[in-house]
C-alpha cells in the first residue's frame, strides 16, 4: 500500500531566506509587501503605512530562493532614548501564510535584537567602564491586531494595558522580556 505524500509536501515551506534589507530596492520590496497586505488586503489607509521611523528601522526581507521573489517582511528598531525595541509591520503575502514563515521573521528579529543589545552594551561599556552590569533581559513591544495576539503569545509576548484603536482597528500592546 503506497502513501500519498502530496498533502504533506504542500505544507512544506518553499526555499527561502531572510536578509536585512540593505539597499533602497530591498527596502522598497519590504514596503511593497506592506502596502499589499495592510492597504490593499486589510484596507488600512495608505498614508499610515509610511512613517517617520522608516530610516531608523531595520527592515527584514523574506524572499524565495533562487528567484529572490519577496514574500514577507518585518521591521524593528530600538526606540530612541528608551531601553526597549519595537517590532512592527510584520506582513506575509497571503499565498505564503500557510507555511508559518511569520515565525521565522519574528525569530530573526529577536536574534537581531539580542545582537544589537549586545553591541549597544559593548559600546556603552567602552565609553564608561564603570557602568552597571549588562541587562539580563530586554523588552520588545508590539502593537498587535487583536486576532494576532495568540501568534505573539506563542513567543512569550504578554498583553499590557487596555486595548486601543490604531488606524481604525483594535490593537493590544504586547511585551516580550527577551533574555539577552
Amino acid at each position: 500500500m503506497s502513501t500519498d505524500t502530496s498533502s504533506v509536501l504542500k505544507s512544506e515551506a518553499p526555499s527561502h531566506e531572510i536578509i536585512i534589507a540593505s539597499s533602497l530596492a530591498e527596502r522598497q520590496q519590504c514596503l511593497d509587501i506592506r502596502i499589499e497586505v495592510f492597504h490593499r488586503e486589510q484596507k488600512f489607509p495608505l498614508e499610515t503605512e509610511i512613517d517617520d521611523l522608516e530610516d531608523q528601522a531595520t527592515h527584514f526581507l523574506l524572499r524565495l530562493i533562487p528567484s529572490l521573489t519577496p514574500i514577507g517582511t518585518i521591521r524593528g528598531f530600538r526606540v530612541p532614548n528608551k531601553s526597549y525595541y519595537k517590532l512592527t509591520r510584520l506582513a506575509i503575502l497571503k499565498d505564503y501564510r500557510k507555511y508559518r514563515l511569520g515565525r521565522e521573521l519574528v525569530l530573526a528579529l529577536h536574534n537581531w535584537v539580542m545582537q544589537d543589545c549586545h553591541n549597544h552594551t559593548e559600546d556603552t561599556a567602552s565609553e564608561n567602564p564603570r557602568t552597571t552590569p549588562s541587562p539580563t533581559t530586554v523588552d520588545i513591544v508590539t502593537h498587535s491586531q487583536l486576532y494576532i495576539k495568540p501568534f505573539y503569545a506563542k513567543f512569550g509576548y504578554e498583553p499590557e494595558g487596555d486595548e486601543f484603536d490604531e488606524d481604525g482597528d483594535p490593537h493590544q500592546k504586547m511585551v516580550l522580556r527577551l533574555p539577552v
